[in-house]
């Protein structure tokens, strides 16, 4: 199974390991993701049903530990997964597995409840990433990546003043008070929405820019700053390809052992709650193709410790896109977070191509 990275290091590379180590790398984290507690040789041999003795396993353990893949809480512990052992076992040794077909038939059936209402998907995405995992789950409203005109409203507040209100096709609506060099009737901006909306129907910024319409070239005056200010608003939309994020299941992970610490549950809701922090890496994940995953911070993400995100961007490249996803602790389990976030990216390809692919 292939699983894109957002990571300048992997584990991958490490190619000397063999097969005895690998299985004992394999079993001990799939147990310490299910239990949460140091693994030793003793457990290992009995859940894993292995054939050589608790020494080897001792043995494996420590080189393993040496290699970087797995440390020692305390004198006399069992070992635990590092980052380097996670982003492994990710790559190579997890396998298939995850959601089982009456889970994905029960999902879709969800979303085809909702088809029409955007905002429910969104929940409706969040919630189902979070209950299934389970997790916390964020999900971004799609947004086009080159923002397209749809439609304009120029309202007079009074004879100097217009409040322009325009829509764009991805649903967003922006709202901006201009000031008018001269007074203006109520007809003639009534007159000017419809030139404007003829002229720049279903247009990119680019396309504006770039247009030989001679009655785009010929806007003189108060019209010219009215398209000058719808220029502007498209630009800064474009600008901000992450708009409104939905959140859910904080609890799931505010639940979980590793963040029974004070900080490390802080650092959990500020890394949910504050879209500062998240923008950055979801603006990546949006130039990316399939499953990203952050591990505790590898990478550029030093901030973003003690966790991992299992993000996919969704919807069509160049007219619609978001980005949904999980988090959770370092050992949340991968192989149907993965699945999930999957399953549900391509659910959400299909609801955003009825929408937008025509």
């Amino acid at each position: 199974m292939l699983v894109n990275r957002m990571a300048e290091n992997s584990a991958s590379s490490e190619i000397g390991l063999t097969p005895r180590q690998r299985t004992v790398l394999r079993i001990l984290i799939q147990e310490y993701i299910s239990s949460a507690t140091p693994i030793g040789s003793t457990t290992l041999q009995k859940i894993g049903r292995l054939e050589f003795s608790s020494a080897t396993i001792r043995n494996e353990l420590a080189l393993l530990e040496e290699l970087g893949y797995l440390v020692q809480p305390y004198t006399s512990a069992g070992r635990i997964p590092t980052v380097k052992g996670y982003r492994y076992f990710v790559e190579q040794l997890m396998g298939e597995g995850g959601l089982t077909l009456p889970e994905r038939r029960m999902i879709r059936h969800q979303f085809h409840q909702i088809r029409l209402n955007q905002d429910q998907w969104m929940r409706l995405t969040a919630a189902v990433l979070a209950h299934t995992v389970p997790s916390a789950a964020l999900v971004t409203s799609p947004h086009a990546t080159s923002s397209r005109f749809r439609h304009v409203d120029l309202i007079p507040i009074h004879a100097t003043l217009c409040s322009i209100i325009l829509v764009l096709q991805d649903g967003s609506i922006h709202q901006e008070l201009v000031s008018i060099s001269s007074k203006v009737s109520r007809s003639a901006f009534s007159r000017a929405s419809n030139k404007l909306n003829s002229l720049l129907a279903n247009c990119t910024l680019r396309d504006i820019q770039e247009s030989t319409n001679p009655e785009l070239a010929d806007l003189q005056g108060w019209q010219k700053e009215m398209l000058q200010c719808v220029l502007q608003v498209m630009h800064k939309a474009d600008r901000h390809s992450i708009s409104e994020i939905y959140r859910d299941g904080l609890v799931n992970v505010l639940s979980e052992p590793e963040f029974d610490d004070a900080e490390k549950s802080r650092q959990v809701v500020e890394i949910l709650e504050h879209q500062s922090i998240l923008e950055t890496v979801l603006l990546k994940v949006l130039e990316e193709n399939g499953i990203q995953i952050i591990i505790g911070g590898e990478g550029p993400h030093e901030e973003i410790y003690d966790v991992t995100m299992v993000l996919s961007p969704y919807g069509i490249r160049g007219k619609a896109s978001g980005v949904l996803g999980v988090i959770g602790p370092t050992r949340i389990p991968y192989s149907r977070a993965i699945s999930t976030v999957r399953y549900v990216a391509q659910l959400m390809d299909g609801l955003i191509d009825d929408v937008y692919g025509a």
